[in-house]
Formats: C-alpha cells, sequence, structure tokens
C-alpha cells in the first residue's frame, strides 16, 4: 500500500488544499493529512478544530485521513513508515521555498516529495489571505467549504461554531 502525507497548518483548510489532497488521493492508496502543531505560531484555529473541519470537509474521499504532529515532519514520517510527502505549488515562489525543505528531508530521512499543481482557480490562495479578507469584512465563499467559510465567519465575528 503507498502512503503520503499531506502536511500543513492548514488555518483554515481552502479549496486549494483540497484540490491537492483530491489529487493525492488519485494517485496514492492512502493520504494523510497531517495539520502540522507549530507552537511558536497561534492560530485563529485550535488544533482539534482544523482537524475537525478537515475530517468533515474531506469525509467523502477514500483514503483520505487527518492526524497531527508536533515536531520534525521527517520524524512522523519514520514513526509511520512513510516515505512520501506531497505539497501543494501554486507558484514559482513556493517551488522556491520547498525545494529546499524536500532535498533536506531526504538528507534527513530519505523521503521523497511529490510536488502538485494547484488549480489555476485557487493558485492566488492562501489560508493566510483568506484570513486577512475575511477580518475586512470581505467575501471568501469561493475559496471555502461552505461549513469551514461558516466556522471562519464565526471566528472573524466573534460567533460560537466549531
Amino acid at each position: 500500500m503507498t502512503t503520503a502525507v499531506c502536511p500543513g497548518s492548514f488555518d483554515p483548510f481552502t479549496l486549494g488544499h483540497r484540490y491537492v489532497v483530491e489529487r493525492a488521493a488519485a494517485c496514492f492508496d492512502e493520504v494523510v493529512i497531517t495539520v502540522v502543531v507549530n507552537p511558536n505560531k497561534r492560530g485563529m484555529f485550535g488544533i482539534d478544530e482544523r482537524i475537525a473541519l478537515i475530517e468533515e470537509d474531506c469525509a467523502d474521499l477514500p483514503g483520505v485521513r487527518v492526524d497531527r504532529w508536533e515536531g520534525l515532519l521527517v520524524d512522523y514520517l519514520k514513526q509511520e513508515s512513510i516515505r512520501t510527502i506531497v505539497k501543494g505549488l501554486r507558484s514559482a515562489v513556493d517551488f522556491d521555498y520547498e525545494v529546499p525543505m524536500a532535498q533536506m528531508n531526504r538528507d534527513l530521512a530519505d523521503v521523497e516529495t511529490v510536488f502538485l499543481l494547484t488549480d489555476p482557480r485557487f493558485a492566488h490562495v492562501s489560508s493566510s489571505l483568506v484570513k486577512e479578507v475575511a477580518k475586512l469584512g470581505g467575501d471568501v465563499t469561493p475559496f471555502l467549504s461552505p461549513h469551514i467559510h461558516k466556522a471562519l465567519v464565526a471566528k472573524v465575528t466573534g460567533e460560537r461554531s466549531v
């Protein structure tokens, strides 16, 4: 069985993320969306909230599951006996950022990174930008699944959601 990890902070999980996961699910028997915890960053959504939102969003995708990890990603891959990372690329800027990480991961743990191009509709979409636009009252519905959009609006307006 071939398994790949799609790592990220996913704060929040966008349709661009989902597109990459869908593509990865077509290539691998199992895809583990790994919410990587960075103790130095405080996200808008807590880790458990992110996991719940992603699980709901990807419930229809066979072979896809969600996990969490705090620490070096290659240590997670070693622990789970996984040898492949999947990363989405929106532009050359992403490529320039991701290649050194992919090379370091290969040197550290002999894991490969597979790059998948995102759908051009989402090439400009990032979680940070979506949050910024939402905080300023802009419409981000084209970039999020409906339940994630609802949760984001609740966070921005201070309502209770997840």
